[in-house]
């Protein structure tokens, strides 16, 4: 008997809370439109903490939507400094529609059980 799997469950098959966990990684990062300051970041953080001894696919893509929100807290930041000549203005906008389009996109496919991986992201996590 595999120790790593439950019995019953065929080996390559994720159970549906490890899918359910992986979307919440993705779409935990939503929790950047309250008012909390970098609550995108915070809330995949606390999901990969959370299950990464206990769900590896979860764990994986936790991991993925952290650095996705690293990557697009760094985007923004610098896009607020080029505010000031302007060009801010036009990518604060693209950064924060394409923020919000990658993360559904991901949090859809983590339903489904698919490894989602986001087009460009800084790997600072591993």
């Amino acid at each position: 008997m595999n120790d790593q799997m439950p019995a019953g469950q065929p080996s390559g098959e994720l159970s549906s809370d490890e899918k359910t966990m992986a979307m919440i990684a993705h779409l935990s990062a939503l929790a950047g439109l309250t008012a909390i300051p970098f609550a995108n970041v915070i809330a995949p953080l606390i999901v990969w903490q959370l299950k990464k001894d206990t769900m590896p696919f979860a764990a994986e893509q936790a991991k993925e939507a952290l650095n996705f929100n690293i990557t697009v807290a760094i985007a923004a930041a610098i896009s607020m400094i080029l505010i000031f000549v302007v060009i801010g203005l036009f990518l604060l906008p693209i950064i924060g529609i394409a923020w919000l389009v990658f993360t559904i996109i991901a949090g859809i496919a983590a339903s489904k059980g698919e490894n989602y991986r986001y087009p460009f992201a800084l790997r600072l996590v591993s």
